[in-house]
């Protein structure tokens, strides 16, 4: 059992490095605070950053941040607790989030938009306070497939989650350390070390949900393709703008510098035999004509 954890940890730890690197996440002097919801991704993520950034060639601080949203049954103790063992630095914040999700939505009403902006709101104001210039979300490789066809099939747009962005007013860098990693992988990991998770008890409650769906969609689609999430995650990433109908994307891309996926060279083709017409206007002014064997 322990070398099974150990092996799926090796496994996400280089798949985190290597976005860190290829994204260009981390740099020197950073203060990124770490958003903890207490699930097994905001753990895992915590978990692997805690091990990348000792082993980093320049300076990286982190803060774990957590938001008790008074969300009933809930129950932080055994997060406290991990990340006391931890040795990171880290805040425990409390705002009653729920309460003015639920006051404003009814029972049909999805919870995750509302309750996301005024959680991300919270850890705003908290990043700013603690000086971090970054904030860390622990968002999969299966978070940006559901996210890219939600928006593909409900939005009318090519979106999906990128490795990192800066918010809108400028302050800070949201990054994504987690998105090359599949969720199985992480779940596998997470019940393997034990994490005390957090259940959440607001929209986990919900039936029906769009991402859900998204999910038995690609679900179906693995049963006939099993490697579907690895070709559509790489797919993201292998993106050919020519063969899109945005025209801003068009033009943007071919204006794009020389070094920027450079247009290789293509040799013209040899002649080949062109179908000449035997009939123009319906009349046979051509005759027959045979085809030229070229050697």
């Amino acid at each position: 059992m322990l070398d099974a954890v150990r092996r799926l940890e090796k496994l996400l730890y280089r798949q985190v490095k290597d976005t860190c690197v290829e994204h260009e996440l981390l740099a020197e002097g950073d203060r990124v605070m770490v958003a903890m919801s207490g699930g097994k991704d905001s753990y895992t993520l915590m978990k692997l950053l805690g091990e990348l950034v000792p082993r980093l060639p320049f300076k990286v601080e982190l803060v774990a941040v957590h938001l008790d949203q008074r969300q009933p049954g809930y129950d932080g103790a055994g997060l406290r607790g991990w990340l006391e063992a931890s040795g990171w630095p880290f805040e425990i914040l409390a705002e009653d989030t729920y309460s003015v999700v639920t006051s404003h939505l009814d029972d049909k009403q999805t919870y995750c938009s509302l309750c996301s902006r005024l959680r991300r709101g919270i850890l705003y104001t908290a990043a700013e306070r603690l000086g971090c210039n970054k904030l860390a979300l622990g968002h999969h490789r299966d978070d940006g497939l559901e996210t890219f066809l939600l928006n593909l099939v409900y939005a009318g747009k090519l979106q999906a989650m990128p490795a990192k962005y800066t918010t809108d007013d400028g302050r800070f860098e949201v990054i994504r350390p987690l998105i090359g990693c599949a969720e199985k992988t992480i779940a596998e990991y997470a019940a393997g070390v034990g994490f005390p998770i957090i259940p959440c008890n607001l929209c986990g409650s919900q039936d029906g949900l769009k991402r859900e769906a998204m999910t038995r969609l690609i679900d179906q689609l693995e049963r006939d393709h099993p490697d579907v999430r690895a070709v559509m995650a790489s797919a993201l990433g292998n993106v050919r703008p020519t063969h899109l109908l945005d025209r801003d994307v068009q033009r943007a891309w071919a204006a794009r510098p020389a070094d920027i996926r450079p247009a290789p060279e293509v040799e013209r083709r040899p002649e080949r035999n062109a179908a000449l017409p035997v009939h123009a206007g319906g009349t046979d002014t051509l005759g027959p004509r045979r085809l030229r064997v070229i050697e």
